[in-house]
C-alpha cells in the first residue's frame, strides 16, 4: 500500500500546485492533514492564496465541498444547521447546514463571535453534530480549512485554546518569490488555473489512505523523543502553556502521515522535526515574562527550535 499511497499523495500534490505556484510544502502540510484525519488553520496576511490552497484541495477531491464565510452576525445554526417546521406533514424536519460536507472552508473563522466559532467544536473533535438532543453524524471524509489574518484586529473574535487545540496543524504561506509571482501573472492572464483544476481522487480513496497510515510504524525510540520534546513544553520556564495530550497524538499521527507521502513504512527523527512547529507552536503559550518584540506565533516558534535543540534525537 505504501507506494501506491504515495503515489496517490503525490499526483494530489502535484494538481494543487498547478494553481499554488512555489509552495510544495504548505501544500504537503496540507495534504498531511487532510489523510491524518485532521483540519488545518491557514493564517497569514491577505492575498498570499490562503482560501485559495483551501479551493484547490478541494477541487483536486472529488468530495463534497461548502464554504462558509464567517462574519459577526453569522449564527450557529448558519453552521450547523435547525430543525425547520413542516405545516404540512405537522412535524419538525432536520435541514443540515454547510458543515455537512467533506471539505469545509471556514472563511476568515476570526470575524465571527465565541459562540459562532464554538459551534465548530463537536464537529471538528467527534465527527458529528448534536441538535435538539438528536446526533447527526458528518460525512467521511470531514476536514475543516480555516483562514484567518493574523494582523488585523478590528472586528475580530481571537480563538480560544480550547479551539486552537482542535486543529492539527497550522501554517503560513508567506508571500512567492519573484520568479513564481510572476508565473502567477502569466498563468492569470487569460483565465483561473482553479476553473482548469480536475478531481484526482476521491472520497473513498482518501478514507483508505486514512486507514493506510495508522499503519505506518514509529519505533519506541521516536516515541520516548516525541516525549521529550512534549515534556519540555510543559516543564520550560518560557511558557505558560505546554503542549496538550491531543496535541501529542496529533504531532505522532501527523508523522505517520508525512511518512506514507514519502514511501516509507516507518518514521524517522525527522518527520517529527520537520512538524514540530506547525503541530504544537499554535498550541502553547509564551510567558510575558519572555515576550518580544516578535509576534506571538514568531515567539512560540522561536521556544520551539530552541527546545528542539537541547532534546537529544535518537540514533
Amino acid at each position: 500500500m505504501s507506494a501506491r499511497a504515495a503515489e496517490q499523495i503525490e499526483r494530489l500534490q502535484q494538481a494543487v500546485e498547478t494553481v499554488i505556484k512555489g509552495k510544495p510544502e504548505a501544500i504537503r502540510l496540507a495534504i498531511v492533514t487532510l489523510i491524518a484525519g485532521g483540519h488545518l488553520l491557514v493564517e497569514d496576511v491577505p492575498g498570499v492564496g490562503k482560501t485559495t490552497l483551501a479551493h484547490a484541495l478541494a477541487r483536486a477531491l472529488r468530495c463534497s465541498f461548502q464554504r462558509i464565510q464567517f462574519t459577526s452576525d453569522l449564527l450557529p445554526s448558519d453552521v450547523i444547521g435547525l430543525s425547520v417546521y413542516n405545516q404540512h406533514s405537522g412535524l419538525f424536519e432536520w435541514k443540515p447546514g454547510p458543515v455537512f460536507a467533506n471539505v469545509v472552508l471556514a472563511d476568515e473563522i476570526n470575524r465571527t463571535t465565541p459562540k459562532t466559532q464554538s459551534a465548530l467544536l463537536e464537529a471538528m473533535a467527534e465527527r458529528h453534530v448534536t441538535v435538539e438532543g438528536s446526533t447527526h453524524p458528518l460525512p467521511a471524509p470531514f476536514i475543516v480549512l480555516a483562514t484567518q489574518n493574523p494582523i488585523e484586529h478590528h472586528g475580530t473574535y481571537p480563538l480560544p485554546e480550547s479551539q486552537l487545540d482542535r486543529f492539527m496543524l497550522r501554517l503560513r504561506i508567506g508571500y512567492p518569490a519573484a520568479v513564481d509571482e510572476e508565473r502567477i501573472l502569466r498563468d492569470r492572464e487569460y483565465a483561473d488555473p482553479l476553473d482548469d483544476l480536475k478531481p484526482v481522487m476521491d472520497a473513498h480513496e482518501v478514507v483508505e489512505l486514512q486507514r493506510a497510515v495508522a499503519g505506518v510504524s514509529v519505533d519506541d525510540a521516536l516515541v520516548q523523543y516525541l516525549m521529550r520534546i512534549v515534556a519540555a513544553t510543559r516543564s520550560s520556564e518560557m511558557l505558560d502553556l505546554g503542549v496538550s495530550p491531543r496535541g501529542t497524538l496529533a504531532l505522532f499521527r501527523a508523522s505517520q502521515a508525512l511518512a506514507l507521502g514519502e514511501d516509507r513504512t516507518y518514521c524517522i527523527p525527522d518527520d517529527i522535526k520537520r512538524l514540530v512547529i506547525p503541530v504544537f507552536a499554535h498550541r502553547i503559550a509564551v510567558s510575558s515574562r519572555f515576550s518580544s518584540s516578535l509576534r506571538r506565533s514568531e515567539e512560540a516558534e522561536a521556544v520551539l527550535n530552541e527546545i528542539l535543540k537541547t532534546v537529544s534525537v535518537p540514533l
